[in-house]
């Protein structure tokens, strides 16, 4: 394979994405290694091709030995919760920030050829326009988005002054296979999905007209892959990873199915929308999964027996 001799090393690497990146190195004849706590992460997703530690990233000591030999550093792990960032900011703080800063560190003193940071479209916060282009001022509204933020500056100022080439990639709401519904990543596509699955009516917040860009797993998998081997980028450049399709809440209600109900709105931006030129300029990324596709497998995934337009799905349990 071409890619036969190379490592990498994936924080993270238990959880819902972390798991999809890497199965597709280990597809692709990458050596891998996982750090994950198994605070979020799931054992069972780990591929059994890939060397697993089970280590904080708060524990600096355990991270330096791991990333000896390692190619490229992609950093996933996090607390990525905004309620419990709110909640909990000082312990958000350090998985989120501090953490960082530890595997910059063990990745800079490994001598590593690239370092991917997992970034979060959450930097951006209320915008009065979008699409959010990357030279936007950022304002993250909560500890969370913060977090992510600094951490992108952390990326840059360990390329411009360690020499340790990173690169970060701003996520938009991403979806796909294994994404848990009662987990830190329960996006509404999760929660509507177990809530038809239990039977239950679909609970959409505030008037359901706040838009989000779904992006599916596998786009992010390939953006950062990407990233790692292109020799475009390098220098802390950040770059959003979204569809650049901004969908209403509503209208996923309607792709997953049933009865809807209103409940009171939460601390969350009205709109986000990725604009992807940077993206395809640096990187020649572009979403190949639409969301409609997306949400059909996951339905199918989840045992449902779907019929859809292009409106909607109606669904119902295989086994009903």
């Amino acid at each position: 394979m071409a890619n036969e001799g190379k490592c990498a090393v994936v924080t993270g690497g238990a959880g819902f994405i972390g798991s999809h990146l890497v199965d597709e190195l280990i597809q692709r004849g990458y050596d891998v290694r996982v750090i994950d706590n198994l605070a979020a992460g799931k054992k069972e997703q780990v591929n059994p091709k890939a060397e697993f530690h089970q280590v904080d990233i708060r524990d600096k000591e355990a991270l330096s030995p791991i990333m000896k030999g390692a190619d490229y550093v992609f950093h996933l792990a996090a607390l990525p919760r905004v309620q419990f960032s709110i909640d909990n900011p000082e312990e958000a703080d350090a998985v989120n920030i501090g953490g960082t800063l530890n595997v910059l560190l063990a990745a800079k003193d490994a001598g590593v050829k690239r370092f991917v940071y997992s970034a979060s479209g959450s930097a951006y916060g209320e915008q009065q326009e979008v699409p959010f282009r990357e030279e936007m001022h950022a304002r993250p509204i909560s500890p969370y988005g913060l977090h992510k933020y600094v951490g992108e500056h952390y990326a840059r100022v360990f390329s411009v002054v360690y020499g340790l080439p990173a690169v970060s990639l701003r996520y938009f709401n991403v979806y796909g296979s294994r994404l848990d519904p009662t987990g830190p990543y329960a996006l509404v596509i999760a929660k509507f999905l177990q809530q038809r699955k239990d039977g239950q009516v679909l609970t959409v917040t505030g008037d359901g007209e706040q838009t989000r860009d779904f992006t599916h797993v596998r786009d992010v998998v390939r953006a950062n892959i990407l990233a790692a081997e292109s020799g475009n980028v390098g220098a802390g450049e950040v770059i959003n990873v979204g569809a650049g399709r901004n969908m209403t809440v509503n209208r996923i209600a309607e792709l997953v199915g049933g009865e809807v109900e209103y409940v009171p709105a939460r601390l969350e931006p009205r709109h986000a929308r990725a604009d992807r030129s940077r993206a395809k300029e640096l990187l020649g990324w572009e979403p190949e999964v639409l969301i409609e596709k997306g949400v059909l497998e996951l339905l199918r995934e989840w045992g449902l027996d779907c019929i859809c337009d292009d409106k909607k799905c109606v669904c119902a349990f295989a086994d009903d």
